[in-house]
């Protein structure tokens, strides 16, 4: 069948977060870059669809093309990784700082990927900064600021809210990873992965890599952002937030409750005493034969004899001498 069952789906993830941690600096950093541009082309294409259309609504159902290519492709997403690398160093598969490195050069594998895609888009809304940015681009700036400026003018209160939208988003992110292991199917995959996707985009939740584009881009459109705004305001607390609805609400939560039961090592069966064949001699009669001793108990040097493995000439007797080797 297709589908595959929650409980298999969680032995996935461990094997996942294996695999994951135990790729090279090289290949974290090209799938991580690889990453970063994809979800920047998803966020503009989502933002394309908004201005065109006037319905958010629009945007989030085009979104997850960006999240589906990546897991199709065996691609790193941080915010993903969250929830199945950890699981390998909970399991103690693989070591803590395992883990750490990993999701550190996946973290900036995808930076780099969507600052590079945000350039090139700059460039081409612009004509190189020639031109005023309008549609997609205006949209742009109005988002960054309002990632960043709008928090910081709440201060605490603004905090809290970016990390809470955090905690919520990538819930719903990591849970859109898990779902695409539920099918064996290219279409099944899809179709699960778009689902939680596409909630956690249409109720405007913060994805840290998707901010790595939005923000950075909007500065080079002219933004009113500084770099302190961008990491302390955004980047910063909504990774954190990321690490927290990922790696708790999805993976560890899922994993305690699906976590296969460990086998119990088999208990060593005591082996079975087997008969011996040993030469005794009948105390009342002194005829020397064979027999079989089935149960041997120590009375000085007098064992008892089974009835059935005497000899039909001695089954009367029920004592015998063991023979001396």
């Amino acid at each position: 069948m297709d589908y595959i069952k929650p409980i298999d789906v969680v032995k996935n993830m461990v094997a996942s977060g294996e695999a994951k941690a135990d790729l090279s600096i090289k290949d974290l950093l090209i799938r991580g870059f690889l990453s970063g541009a994809l979800l920047g082309f998803a966020t503009s294409l989502a933002i394309t669809a908004t201005v065109q259309t006037n319905v958010p609504l629009v945007g989030a159902l085009v979104f997850p093309v960006g999240f589906v290519m990546i897991v199709l492709l065996g691609l790193e997403l941080v915010t993903g990784s969250f929830a199945v690398v950890t699981l390998a160093g909970f399991e103690g598969r693989r070591s803590w700082p395992q883990v750490l490195a990993n999701l550190t050069w996946v973290f900036i594998g995808n930076l780099i990927g969507s600052v590079a895609y945000g350039y090139l888009l700059y460039i081409t809304l612009t004509s190189m900064g020639a031109e005023a940015p309008t549609g997609v681009a205006a949209r742009l700036i109005s988002i960054a600021e309002a990632k960043t400026n709008a928090y910081a003018a709440h201060g605490y209160a603004g905090m809290v809210t970016v990390f809470v939208k955090a905690i919520l988003c990538n819930w719903m992110v990591c849970l859109g990873v898990v779902m695409a292991m539920t099918s064996q199917s290219t279409f099944g995959k899809i179709a699960a992965a778009w689902l939680p996707i596409f909630t956690f985009f249409a109720q405007g939740f913060e994805h840290s890599v998707v901010n790595m584009f939005v923000i950075p881009t909007g500065m080079l459109m002219g933004a009113k952002v500084s770099l302190t705004d961008w990491w302390l305001w955004n980047q910063i607390p909504v990774t954190l937030g990321n690490l927290v609805g990922g790696m708790v609400l999805t993976g560890l939560f899922l994993y305690w409750t699906y976590r296969p039961a460990e086998a119990k090592p088999a208990t060593a069966a005591k082996p079975e005493r087997q008969p011996i064949l040993c030469h005794t001699r009948c105390q009342r009669c002194r005829i020397r034969s064979s027999h079989r001793t089935v149960l041997h108990r120590s009375r000085k040097n007098i064992s008892p004899v089974s009835w059935k493995a005497l000899p039909a000439g001695i089954s009367r007797c029920m004592w015998a001498r063991p023979a001396m080797a």
